[in-house]
């Protein structure tokens, strides 16, 4: 593999200088004041799997933010891995205090995404529109399945799911436009991903820190 290989993926992109996409780059400050913000937010409270989310959300916005400079190979995973571990992470912190799962099954949990998420890419990828971010739409559907399953036992967490899982709704719709819309907006629309990811794992931070608040005051 060729890990300095040019990537033009975005409409903003019209050549492979490094700021050939500015707005793409700066909006990933978004992702880093999300995690200042929540960092205050958790910091003390005893939460170890929240401060691992909020650092790997730092994680993200550095590695967005290379992608959409250097645009190579080696970027595009500096992008992509924080991510795939920010989903990971959370899903076993879902399994593990909203579904109460044991540990040994909120990991085999965890790790059930990998397939899931091999099964259903190929779906969207059918699908005009879905195709372009095809790997992504698996998780607004696993998000609203859990909160679905919590509707009863925690009704405020499974509309804290559900609020994430529409803001990432929206997101994916602006990622997957992007080139769609070139000729009428040369600047692209991939830049509103980046600004309402960084509010959605933000949320989804503040959803699992304001779950495991409640049911610390619930344990008294």
């Amino acid at each position: 593999m060729d890990w300095t290989r040019t990537i033009d993926g975005y409409c903003e992109r019209i050549d492979a200088s490094y700021w050939s996409e500015p707005i793409n780059a700066i909006t990933n400050a978004a992702f880093l004041i999300a995690a200042f913000i929540l960092w205050r937010r958790v910091r003390g409270q005893g939460l170890p799997l929240a401060m691992v989310l909020v650092a790997i959300l730092a994680a993200i916005g550095v590695g967005s933010y290379l992608f959409h400079t250097h645009a190579t190979v080696w970027a595009s995973t500096a992008d992509v891995l924080p991510i795939v571990l920010f989903i990971l992470t959370y899903i076993f912190a879902s399994n593990l205090h909203f579904l109460r799962w044991p540990l040994w099954v909120s990991i085999l949990g965890t790790l059930a995404f990998i397939p899931y998420a091999m099964a259903l890419t190929p779906v969207f990828r059918a699908l005009p529109f879905f195709e372009v971010s095809a790997f992504y739409w698996p998780v607004p559907l696993l998000i609203v399945l859990t909160a679905l399953i919590l509707r009863r036992r925690s009704p405020a967490t499974a509309r804290g799911l559900a609020i994430g899982a529409g803001i990432l709704v929206v997101s994916l719709t602006f990622r997957s436009l992007d080139r769609a819309l070139c000729d009428a907006w040369p600047i692209g629309t991939h830049f509103m991903w980046h600004i309402l990811n960084g509010l959605m794992l933000g949320w989804m931070i503040e959803v699992y820190r304001r779950h495991m608040l409640a049911e610390r005051g619930a344990g008294r």
